[in-house]
């Protein structure tokens, strides 16, 4: 065909436009190779993903409290020459040896920055309690402490029930932190 266009010299126009036609094809072909490739690489770095291990601290497997408890004062003659009247000011506080996590779980929130603990408390007291205050110590992966954060919280937990506090905010942690474990350290009578 292209001698026909040589002869009245349009041969040239038909040489490019099979050039072009060439040219289109081999491009076509590495684009298609290259996002073969491309899928490729997704699906092996889905399979890595999903062999890496589950860290410790983000399960949902209960995690025992390993933090101690603070627990009262023992009265001592000083604090019985108060008066009535500022006892009557002062808030009760209640018994902790009644009141227990039963479960906890953290995650993490705000952009990995923040800690959201879940956790179910059980009051086995015969009254109701509220300010419950929590302290949360955070840890890396080996064990070795990183931080502590305690949060005051305004709910009321009923006598002899259980209450399940779901992704409240602790604070901001380290990047580092893998554990975390959680006690609660007073509440008062309701």
């Amino acid at each position: 065909m292209n001698v026909r266009f040589d002869r009245i010299g349009w041969g040239r126009f038909a040489g490019s436009g099979e050039r072009l036609a060439r040219a289109v094809t081999i491009a076509s072909v590495s684009f298609g190779r290259s996002l073969l490739w491309l899928l490729a690489a997704i699906i092996v770095g889905c399979g890595v993903w999903m062999l890496l291990p589950l860290s410790r601290g983000n399960s949902t497997e209960p995690v025992k409290s390993d933090v101690a408890t603070v627990e009262p004062a023992p009265p001592d003659s000083t604090a019985a020459a108060v008066s009535p009247i500022v006892e009557a000011q002062a808030p009760a506080a209640a018994e902790l040896d009644r009141l227990k996590i039963s479960s906890q779980t953290w995650r993490r929130g705000g952009l990995g920055s923040k800690a959201l603990v879940t956790f179910t408390l059980r009051n086995d007291n015969d009254y109701a309690v509220k300010d419950l205050e929590i302290v949360c110590a955070f840890s890396r992966r080996d064990g070795s402490h990183l931080t502590d954060r305690s949060r005051v919280l305004a709910d009321t937990v009923t006598m002899k029930s259980r209450k399940t506090f779901a992704r409240i905010p602790v604070g901001f942690i380290n990047v580092n932190a893998d554990q975390a474990k959680c006690s609660l350290v007073a509440a008062r009578r309701a």
